[in-house]
């Protein structure tokens, strides 16, 4: 069955949601409590495939997971196998975070070369480099990563970028690494200090000051509960919805901080924003003004949202420039935009330009990854007419109940399934 989202554009979108758990956060959480043997209770854990995916993963490696709630997961017992399953981990990038604790926990792990969305070369040479000081053994066999560490040891190690995958790993090995090991040039985002707190309440003993963490290794670990963090990403695709129909929308349970960048840069455009503790609101002045935007490592413009925010800027006054530094190859949606009216191209340095325009005009367009499914449906709800998004497998692994949030804002939309 394909199934797709139909859209009909031109409703102001007006209300508050309450913001779910993040995926980029529950997939390391789930993945570090294979290091201990104790019970561990997660709360806020977002229904997506992706989490479903890393799930599946922990159960395959001897876990046992339990649903306690809607979104509630227990997870108990003792790791059995140290060999990931092929399918998980090219399923699903983040699977490949399993390196580490598998390692940590029986001295050996077989991984495979990690998959998922197709936004450019993603390697993993920084992690493997940073196990490699850590004195495990990394060797290739056949699209296959196999890490041997008879006794990991700790060390410093010096990244030459601020990858967030790197730094979740190397955490993740250096709590099981007797002695001090400092990571500098770590990456610093709201999900690496999620992890950095989830494995406190384990047991390690670890500190993060700016981009270098600090961790005395091989403490142990026991049993834990803990809360996964709002999805900043989630948080800042609906206030860009908001903003592209000329509407209000508040996001609730959020962390104003972690979402500073998109902000600031809205209300440089017009939007009015007010902040509380947990919330952000976002009302339209009318169409806004043009932007440059360039992303980032954090506290930078969140390469996840460079895509929704690239759907506003064809709405916007004057001409905007968008410049994608993280991934390469990060513009499935530039041509899906064009085919709605979007005066739009990118360049070979990883540059959009956009000359705004008054309105785009619903047309079929396909998903080609999460973010580019979401900048689409943006595209889909500020346009003229009905809008086809396909690619649906994309949407579902990256926003938890897309559509039911977006029809209490006052969106026309609905799911449909068919025979290919």
């Amino acid at each position: 069955m394909k199934e797709k989202l139909i859209i009909q554009g031109g409703e102001t979108l007006e209300g508050k949601l309450e913001i779910a758990g993040a995926k980029n956060s529950a997939l390391p959480l789930i993945a570090a409590t294979l290091l201990t043997d104790e019970e561990v209770s997660l709360e806020n854990v977002p229904r997506l495939d992706d989490v479903q995916t890393m799930l599946e993963m922990v159960r395959e490696l001897g876990k046992d997971v339990t649903s306690t709630g809607p979104n509630t997961v227990k997870i108990t017992g003792s790791v059995s196998s140290n060999q990931a399953p092929s399918e998980l981990v090219r399923k699903m990038r983040a699977s490949f975070l399993v390196l580490a604790p598998l390692v940590g926990r029986t001295g050996r792990a077989e991984v495979p070369l990690p998959g998922g969305c197709n936004i450019g070369t993603r390697p993993v040479n920084l992690h493997l480099e940073g196990l490699e000081k850590l004195g495990v053994d990394i060797t290739q066999d056949d699209g296959r990563i196999i890490a041997r560490a008879d006794n990991l040891g700790a060390n410093d190690i010096f990244l030459d970028y601020p990858s967030v995958g790197a730094t979740e790993q190397l955490l993740m090995a250096g709590v099981s690494a007797p002695g001090t090991t400092k990571i500098y040039n770590g990456a610093q985002e709201p999900e690496i200090r999620d992890l950095a707190r989830f494995l406190t309440e384990l047991g390690a003993d670890l500190s993060l000051e700016g981009s270098i963490l600090t961790i005395n290794g091989g403490n142990g670990f026991g049993r834990g509960k803990y809360e996964v963090l709002s999805d900043r990403i989630a948080a800042g695709t609906y206030m860009l919805a908001g903003v592209a129909t000329g509407g209000r929308v508040k996001v609730e349970s959020v962390d104003p901080s972690s979402i500073k960048p998109l902000s600031l840069k809205l209300s440089k455009a017009g939007v009015k924003v007010e902040e509380t503790e947990h919330s952000v609101q976002v009302e339209s002045q009318g169409r806004p003004d043009n932007l440059e935007i360039i992303t980032l490592p954090f506290p930078g413009f969140p390469t996840d949202l460079q895509a929704p925010i690239t759907s506003l800027l064809t709405l916007a006054k004057g001409k905007s420039v968008v410049k994608e530094t993280v991934f390469d190859s990060r513009f499935g949606h530039v041509a899906e935009l064009s085919k709605m009216g979007a005066d739009i191209s990118v360049t070979d340095s990883n540059t959009v330009f956009i000359e705004g325009k008054k309105s785009l005009r619903g047309t079929e367009v396909e998903a080609t990854d999460i973010r580019a499914g979401a900048a689409l449906v943006i595209a889909g709800l500020a346009g003229e007419g009905r809008t086809e998004v396909s690619g649906m497998k994309h949407l579902d692994r990256g926003y938890s109940q897309l559509q039911v949030h977006l029809e209490s804002l006052g969106a026309t939309i609905k799911r449909v399934s068919k025979n290919e």
